[in-house]
């Protein structure tokens, strides 16, 4: 079908045979047995195939994640170095932008390292998963990531709503319900906030964090539109479509399947805009 609107995708996960040889066994098994991919999914894509299912779905742009999924060293967890993102962004810089992953077990090594994948290599926001070291949003170590976030004037998005059982010999407590935001945005009312996957299955939750807070966010990605609550549709289709941002968590979502569910809600068009590309923009600070 035709689109209208060059969309952007905020949470992407670059999956080259290069990356796919990096990460741990248990994300070809996730993507497999819960998430319900085709098998073919865990030999993983060239960055140019990757655009061209991009192309098929009206994405223009894509937010690439640098992810750091625990601590270094600890089982079942593992960190995509910068470097790779950010040779995918000098080669294709009109379509990828990089967003640096954030381990908090790092500390102030970890503070300049964001510091340094913005200002050497033009990423444009961070990223992180609470679940993965089991420290809610409001927790102190992640204070001077956001500190850092202020002073580099980028968002950071993070995961909320309830954690899966990724690898089953470490399972993981969710440890990110919305309400854990409300404290980041009153000590840090200069960042902005992107809380990613909805808020499953906190979701009016997270709409009213978004709704008290000029500075948080919601990203759309990782569950398929087609089962959103209805709350949150009206709410991207009314008084919170200046608050939503579109994402798959690409390859937990197909690019073109979700745009197509998406264009199926009947969204009112000025939000339907705001919600594939004019927000991200906004949020973001790009051209």
């Amino acid at each position: 079908m035709p689109y209208d609107i060059a969309a952007i995708d905020c949470v992407v996960n670059p999956i080259t045979p290069e990356i796919m040889r990096l990460r741990p066994a248990w994300s070809r098994r996730f993507w497999e047995d819960k998430i319900g991919r085709d098998s073919s999914i865990g030999d993983g894509l060239q960055h140019e195939q990757m655009l061209a299912l991009m192309d098929a779905a009206g994405i223009e742009r894509a937010f690439l994640i640098a992810t750091k999924t625990g601590q270094r060293d600890v089982p079942g967890c593992w960190h995509l170095p910068y470097e790779i993102v950010a040779k995918a962004v000098e080669r294709f810089p009109s379509r990828f932008y990089g967003l640096a992953g954030l381990d908090p077990t790092e500390g102030m090594a970890g503070v300049r390292a964001l510091e340094r994948a913005v200002r050497d290599y033009g990423f444009i926001g961070a990223h992180y998963y609470p679940h993965w070291f089991e420290l809610a949003p409001d927790h102190a170590k992640w204070y001077p990531f956001y500190a850092k976030c202020c002073e580099l004037d980028i968002p950071v998005q993070l995961q909320i709503g309830q954690s899966l059982i990724y690898d089953p010999n470490r399972p993981l407590r969710s440890v990110g319900q919305p309400i854990t935001l409300d404290a980041v945005a009153c000590d840090f009312p200069e960042l902005r906030l992107i809380g990613i996957h909805v808020g499953i299955p906190w979701v009016e939750e997270m709409i009213a964090m978004a709704w008290k807070h000029p500075n948080i966010y919601i990203g759309c990605d990782a569950h398929s539109p087609k089962y959103w609550p209805q709350s949150f549709v009206h709410y991207i289709n009314t008084f919170g479509q200046n608050k939503v941002v579109f994402g798959t968590d690409y390859p937990v979502l197909d690019f073109k399947r979700t745009r197509d569910e998406i264009e199926a809600l009947g969204l009112r068009p000025e939000a339907k805009r705001k919600l594939f590309r004019d927000n991200a923009l906004r949020i973001y600070k790009l051209k």
